[in-house]
């Protein structure tokens, strides 16, 4: 099926007689009339929900419709982005371990690699496209684990290469994991381009109405956990499920099905039935929206792009003048680039945020990608804790100007910034 077709129709599927609607499954327990079906359930030899932590009726079928739209084999849905992208990585690095991770990447990622994790004991090695293969690849070494890097980074909109990182990645024997939130599985599916895992915050675009926090992670089923003995969690006997051997018992699943039942059993990153529920409304309109959001979004990038006056540049992929537009025609599906605009004002943080305070349309939240057009100036909001290098390299400046594009009247969007321009 085509995606359109996928956000509305996969997922859950009502037998005769049942609800259209999905559900919404609010029970934390589930009854079996043995006492064998509930031990195989443990012992991870029959399929069936346990406990809502691990799983729940709701949330699988929100799961499902996901992995079809990305194209993998399996996913698992968590309580927060922050929380799919830390399983993610901790799913396969424990203590002493490292991982390469693009500089460019959210602010709130980065500082989970660079200071969460590395009181974890696992440690991020950073890296920029500006760099050379051999200056990527000596940072590699035998405790490395994956790569990982945003489809289109948050609030830089540098569109990630898979043509170069993918195989620098795969040659040392390692996976390549990509957040695709911005993105979106309609506009780009990594999979195709060699990604071996996928992650969201399904609080953005996937939700598009900003009322539930929530996020995915996504197994393609591509890589070979087995090859080079890196991957121990995976491939030896977890003696917390008696001595289960992932690879061997799951398959192209290993990955995911570690992530829940182990992780997610002992984390407790645990989605509720009304997130998922909630969720999947987003989702059934998520096609049409991110395509508005796009359309809406180049608009107004054009329109700042004329405003030299004030504003010192524009940052949108979508743009023929964009350094990322090649990439973008590559990666997007039709150069399409999301809705997200970033800009820099002429005369730093003071002009960006007196600019801000005169919208009148645009909301000023710490959010992005929902319906509504809103407005952050991330140095001193969401990418506060970063230092002036760390900013720098992620591409952002003191009058930098994240602009989410919602999806009301382009004409009544570019009138409001027009307005605010006219304060300055």
């Amino acid at each position: 099926m085509d995606r359109a077709t996928i956000c509305v129709q996969e997922g859950y599927k009502p037998e005769n007689g049942e609800p259209r609607v999905l559900p919404i499954y609010q029970s934390t327990t589930y009854k079996y009339d043995s006492a064998a079906e509930l031990a195989k359930l443990f012992d991870l030899e029959s399929d069936g929900h346990m406990y809502t932590r691990i799983s729940n009726p709701t949330v699988a079928c929100v799961e499902k419709k996901i992995a079809a739209l990305e194209g993998g084999v399996g996913a698992m849905m968590t309580s927060s982005g922050q929380a799919a992208s830390l399983i993610s990585v901790f799913n396969i690095a424990s203590a002493g371990d490292n991982f390469i991770m693009m500089g460019n990447l959210y602010g709130g990622t980065t500082n989970l690699f660079l200071v969460t994790m590395k009181r974890m004991g696992i440690e991020a090695r950073v890296v920029s496209p500006e760099m050379s293969d051999e200056e990527i690849l000596s940072l590699f070494d035998d405790r490395t684990r994956l790569f990982f890097g945003e489809t289109i980074a948050n609030p830089s909109l540098a569109v990630f290469d898979f043509d170069r990182f993918a195989p620098l990645a795969h040659s040392k024997g390692v996976p390549l994991i990509i957040d695709n939130t911005f993105a979106t599985p309609i506009l780009c599916r990594p999979f195709e381009h060699g990604a071996d895992i996928v992650i969201h915050s399904s609080t953005k675009y996937m939700d598009g109405h900003a009322v539930v926090v929530g996020g995915m992670i996504v197994d393609g089923g591509t890589f070979d956990w087995t090859k080079g003995g890196k991957y121990p969690e995976l491939t030896e006997p977890d003696e917390s499920y008696h001595g289960v051997v992932y690879t061997e018992a799951f398959g192209k699943s290993a990955y995911i099905t570690k992530a829940r039942v182990q992780l997610m059993r002992d984390l407790g990153s645990t989605p509720q039935p009304i997130a998922a529920f909630l969720l999947n409304l987003g989702l059934e309109t998520l096609d049409l929206r991110i395509r508005r959001h796009s359309d809406n979004a180049l608009r107004v990038a054009k329109y700042l792009e004329t405003r030299t006056d004030l504003i010192e540049s524009v940052s949108y992929p979508g743009l023929e003048s964009s350094p990322e537009h090649e990439r973008a025609v590559k990666y997007l599906d039709g150069g399409l680039s999301s809705g997200v605009v970033s800009f820099s004002m002429k005369g730093g943080r003071e002009k960006a945020m007196r600019f801000m305070d005169s919208l009148r349309l645009a909301s000023i939240v710490v959010h992005v990608a929902d319906a509504r057009t809103c407005v952050l100036n991330p140095a001193s909001t969401t990418h506060r804790q970063l230092s002036d290098e760390m900013l720098r390299e992620a591409g952002i400046d003191p009058g930098f100007v994240r602009f989410s594009v919602g999806i009301e009247s382009a004409d009544d969007i570019i009138s409001d910034i027009e307005g605010a321009l006219a304060c300055l």
